[in-house]
């Protein structure tokens, strides 16, 4: 049983083919009197698929027998004579097909004997009622004769009433105290299998229930506590996937689920989120940006983040990890990595590291009706996928290319002639695969460590392993050298270009075209919304594009992204500019005492909870705890308006670029924006559930934070400011208690908030990710703000405090007495 188990798998039907039951049955060769094919019957299981009916015989040297649905022409119960010995219980279903297909004999892989030729078949039914089995298949081959859309939605229709009246067995609940939290309809997705079942949350596990028996186990279970890591994806570009990963001695590495609506998903996240049971690794808190840029990871492990950051899994073919192909000499005897000349272009494409043949696909570009593109195929597809990995999983280029491998001469044979045909050919740019850079598997995917028989290529050598450049020993040897170059100086300061171009702000639009970079507009995310789309054929073929043809990244940079710092000069940008921590900046930070009182104002009734100059310095701006905005005339010595904004307190100011608006935070949850030219609060935003208690504003971004435990970043735009809408929310970043104050650093990317519990958040803003926490020795953060480099940032409290963010320590402090609460920090 073990052995049947192993040779049939799902990966035997078509791509994302439904497996629904099977019956035990006795088959009957065709061709052969009935007493001598009543010796000669064989023991199986026939498999009833949506597309197909399968035979699985249970002798191993006998092939398994599909009947595509599509070629048969009648299936029905079979009549015989009354003499016959054959049909003692009138359960015998006959097919007739005029093609069948024959799949691994013997358990041996190799590609697939097709037998077109109109056969009767009969299967004899061992247990079980002719009307359990015949009505059901009957109506799958009706939906085999319509179009390849209405087909989809009537197997849809039939999936749903089947599975829709299963409900999970509570006699799989592992513990008798076990209760049910949410129970949905789900599918397991593997790379070119969608499998159904029930996908279970409980008080302690996670279960899932396939919808029949393809599966190792007929019900996987997960203890929560084995649940590492959270991960939303994108499956066929709808935003339905969720990735579990597990620990390592767990039953199972990962898990990736597809549930039916968008909606659906969030909700099965929300409350694996919500569940007491799980405790996350904080892996993906980390900054990987800046660990990356100081080397505290690996070029590899960044690479792997931003692909699991945009979307792409090693469970979906169509959204496999991408990685560059980093050099360019696969010729020469001896690899030189110290000589840039070794190194491919990462500022470039792969279709543009050839001048002559990009030159040629831009005059096709330019006489192209819209919606252009450069590049008729893509550098990540599931062909491409395996046709690097072809060796190592055989059964998956089968089950993609209908039961064949590809022409000998268009196999991955050799390394140098596939970068060849990537620099020079006029369809092939694609990138390689994290497996190219994975010494750890010693090159295993270029071995034909299965001894298939792949054929043989027209000069009549047989294909045997992927033949290597002349520099490498062996397998393992070239894997080393290929993660040693990932790794070397040039490819570190140069990495970032490549990723602006495939997860970055070159990945589509203008930048795109600039670039040399626009692919087919399918590829693209949100280029088409399927569930918008009526007409199933449409639907459908559609949906083979995107599978096929492959999916761009999800984007996740908008800016040109860091370069890596610098082995000589970590902090080269930063060259010139004053240590905080030298002893002659140290003297003058304590010289702060000996200032003199130069003008002093009385303004405010109550506290002054922000001050701020305009650019010319020729105006003070101040808000209190009164409710009100001051403008003080510094040349004229004069107070020239009192504002009355709102009853409740503010808290913060900041000033437009121009000078004509201040944008004020209150404690009645509004951020106002009031209009010194016109002289009245030209919009109101609702922003927050408590008191707003910071803000930050950059040219297009308003950061507010409140005691409702938030910060939300705001997008906005002159002409817009600041109306009765959350259409521009950004985001939300949740903390555990009050968010007392907040900043950004330069280029808006890492935001500081400081909490009433003394707790100071670094954040991420292109990830949304929680970099650090740092516990300040006081009950209260003030104020926060980040150094000119970016690279440290203070705060106060009862005391003064700096942090470096490179290395998470505090490398300052002082002790001035008495809390400071002022908004006017050293940087």
């Amino acid at each position: 049983m073990a052995a049947k188990r192993e040779r049939f798998s799902l990966l035997l039907l078509e791509p994302g083919e439904i497996y629904f039951e099977d019956f035990a049955v006795h088959h009957y060769p065709v061709g052969l009197p009935e007493h001598e094919a009543m010796q000669r019957k064989r023991k199986g299981r026939l498999k009833v698929c949506s597309k197909s009916l399968v035979f699985d015989p249970s002798e191993m040297i006998y092939p398994i027998i599909k009947f595509p649905l599509r070629d048969c022409t009648t299936i029905d119960q079979w009549k015989g004579s009354l003499m016959s010995k054959l049909d003692t219980k009138g359960a015998v279903v006959a097919i007739t097909c005029n093609y069948c297909i024959e799949m691994l004999p013997s358990g041996i892989i190799k590609p697939y004997t097709t037998i077109k030729k109109t056969e009767r078949y009969l299967f004899s039914l061992i247990y079980g009622s002719i009307d359990d089995c015949i009505p059901q298949i009957c109506q799958l081959h009706r939906a085999s004769t319509l179009s390849a859309g209405d087909q989809a939605s009537m197997i849809g229709a039939i999936v749903h009433s089947r599975h829709s009246s299963v409900k999970f067995n509570p006699c799989w609940l592992q513990d008798l105290q076990e209760t049910i939290v949410l129970e949905k309809y789900g599918s397991r997705i593997s790379p070119l299998v969608t499998n159904p079942g029930l996908i279970v949350l409980t008080s302690l596990r996670l279960y899932f229930q396939p919808f029949n028996n393809a599966e190792a186990f007929p019900v996987l279970k997960i203890k929560l506590e084995k649940i590492t890591r959270i991960v939303k994806r994108r499956f066929l570009l709808r935003h339905v996937g969720i990735e579990l990963f597990c620990s390592e001695d767990n039953i199972v590495p990962y898990l990736f689920f597809s549930l039916n609506s968008r909606e659906e998903r969030d909700s099965f996240h929300n409350a694996l989120l919500a569940h007491p049971k799980m405790a996350l690794q904080d892996a993906e808190q980390e900054n990987m940006l800046l660990r990356w840029q100081n080397r505290k990871i690996s070029n590899y492990d960044y690479l792997l983040y931003l692909n699991s950051l945009a979307d792409r899994s090693f469970n979906d073919l169509a959204q496999y990890p991408v990685f560059p192909w980093v050099i360019a000499d696969f010729s020469s005897s001896e690899l030189d990595l110290s000589n840039s000349d070794t190194f491919r272009d990462l500022t470039k494409p792969v279709g543009a590291l050839n001048e002559e043949r990009l030159q040629k696909l831009k005059l096709r570009y330019n006489d192209m009706p819209d919606p252009k593109f450069l590049y008729g195929s893509h550098y990540s597809t599931p062909g491409f996928i395996l046709y690097y990995l072809v060796r190592k999983v055989p059964q998956l280029m089968l089950c993609l290319q209908s039961g064949r491998f590809d022409h000998p001469d268009r196999m991955f044979n050799s390394v140098v002639d596939t970068w060849k045909n990537i620099t020079s050919n006029s369809s092939d740019f694609k990138e390689a695969i994290p497996e190219f850079y994975q010494p750890e598997n010693k090159g295993d995917f270029l071995i034909n460590s299965l001894n298939i028989d792949f054929g043989a290529c027209q000069d009549g050598s047989k294909i045997g392993d992927v033949v290597l450049p002349p520099w490498a020993k062996d397998p393992k040897d070239f894997i080393q050298k290929m993660r040693d170059a990932l790794e070397t100086e040039y490819v570190s300061l140069n990495l970032h270009y490549w990723i602006d171009l495939i997860f970055g702000y070159k990945q589509q639009g203008e930048e795109a075209e600039k670039a040399d970079n626009v692919f087919y507009h399918l590829t693209y995310e949100g280029s088409v919304d399927l569930d918008n789309i009526k007409d199933l054929n449409e639907r459908y073929a559609l949906e083979v594009q995107i599978m096929e043809f492959g999916q761009v990244p999800k984007q996740i940079f908008h800016r040109p992204h860091p370069s890596r710092n610098s082995v000589k000069h970590p902090e080269a940008e930063n060259v010139g500019e004053p240590d905080p921590l030298s002893p002659k900046h140290q003297e003058s930070w304590h010289k702060i005492n000996e200032m003199e009182v130069s003008h002093a104002y009385q303004f405010h009734k109550e506290t002054i909870r922000a001050v701020c100059f305009s650019q010319d310095g020729r105006n003070l701006y101040s808000v209190s705890q009164d409710g009100l905005l001051k403008m003080y005339s510094v040349e004229d010595n004069k107070l020239q308006r009192s504002i009355t904004i709102t009853n409740m307190a503010l808290s913060s100011m900041k000033l437009m670029a121009d000078g004509k608006i201040a944008v004020i935070g209150s404690w009645d949850n509004n951020v106002y924006a009031y209009n010194f030219e016109f002289g009245k609060i030209s919009s109101i935003l609702r922003a927050h559930d408590d008191a707003v208690s910071d803000i930050f504003l950059s040219e297009k971004t308003l950061a507010t934070s409140s005691w409702d435990s938030t910060v939300k970043l705001w997008n906005y735009t002159p002409d817009m400011q600041f109306k009765r809408t959350f259409d521009h929310l950004l985001l939300s970043l949740d903390h555990d208690t009050r968010v007392t104050c907040l900043t950004m650093n330069a280029s808006n990317s890492l935001l500081l908030s400081g909490t009433d519990d003394g707790q100071l958040c670094l954040w991420d803003i292109e990830s949304q990710c929680l970099v650090h926490q740092f516990a300040v020795d006081t009950s209260l953060v003030y104020s926060v703000d980040f150094s000119p480099d970016g690279q440290r940032f203070i705060c106060c409290g009862h005391d003064l405090q700096m942090f470096d963010i490179n290395t998470k320590s505090r490398i300052f402090q002082d002790y001035p007495g008495e809390e400071i609460s002022g908004t006017a920090l050293p940087f």
